[in-house]
């Protein structure tokens, strides 16, 4: 981790949101940078996440949004300029923040940004039948099923990848997330991605979009779908030698240097609009 820039302290935080099953571990690396560049920091933890499966079960995309809007209103609490960043549906969430909220937020990171789950890692039947998901789950017929994740679990590190599958299966849900994608989990994402995407010109603040050229569980096609319908500027980064979970991969050091010297300049710019 090289950054080389430094925001004035209190002038500028970032809020971090973890993924669909994951946890506030995700962006614990991402944080740490930007606080050696003098960002504060906040990773949320989603509204029924980090605990059991009946635990997410019971809650929706709208609880996980609340939990987004709670820690932002804190995080605002104490710096003058607020960034929100997330990984994978954090990412989504992130830019739900920005249209919902355009006047409180003044950039975003988008890292591993997911719409939809067409990676080469998810079977045909999970990229293709999606559409089906309010179905089935309005007649009752998917609530007991979920999605097992497999192999690379998001990671090209090797040595990452033992470390993190072997807890998410010995069930430490805290410190690596569940297993799998409950169906009506699922179900409430779809509904949050079709929500943002139908709003995405509504978002004006800048946004770097840091992604995987090989991303396992989110090809390349969402970030397209930033870059052609966000109305403000995109930066984008593709990383040539990670998967999914770039926040933690083995490109990280990357994605938190060209972060903190995106938002940086963003901070650099107002502070000069603000002198007398």
């Amino acid at each position: 981790m090289t950054t080389s820039h430094k925001v004035p302290s209190g002038s500028a935080g970032v809020l971090l949101i973890h993924g669909l099953t994951g946890t506030p571990n995700e962006l614990r690396y991402v944080a740490r940078g930007l606080q050696a560049a003098g960002f504060e920091t906040e990773c949320v933890r989603l509204a029924g996440h980090c605990g059991t499966e009946a635990d997410l079960l019971a809650t929706g995309w709208k609880d996980w949004f609340a939990s987004v809007e709670q820690a932002a209103g804190e995080l605002r609490k104490k710096v003058r300029h607020l960034f929100v960043a997330g990984l994978s549906m954090g990412a989504v969430l992130a830019l739900k923040y920005a249209i919902e909220y355009p006047d409180k937020v003044d950039g975003l990171g988008l890292y591993g940004t997911t719409f939809f789950y067409d990676g080469w890692s998810i079977p045909w039947h999970g990229r293709h039948l999606t559409f089906l998901f309010p179905l089935v789950i309005a007649l009752g017929i998917g609530r007991r099923k979920r999605f097992v994740e497999t192999y690379p679990f998001g990671l090209k590190n090797e040595r990452l990848r033992q470390a993190i599958s072997g807890k998410m299966h010995a069930g430490d849900s805290e410190a690596a997330g569940l297993p799998g994608n409950p169906w009506p989990s699922l179900e409430q994402f779809y509904r949050l991605s079709s929500d943002v995407q139908k709003n995405l010109h509504r978002v004006r603040v800048p946004a770097i979009a840091v992604h995987a050229r090989e991303d396992d569980v989110a090809s390349l096609a969402n970030v397209h779908v930033l870059e052609r319908r966000l109305s403000g500027p995109v930066e984008t980064i593709i990383l040539a030698n990670s998967y999914h979970m770039v926040t933690v991969d083995q490109e990280k050091a990357t994605l938190v240097d060209r972060s903190v010297d995106f938002f940086s300049r963003i901070v650099a710019r107002m502070v000069l609009r603000e002198k007398p």
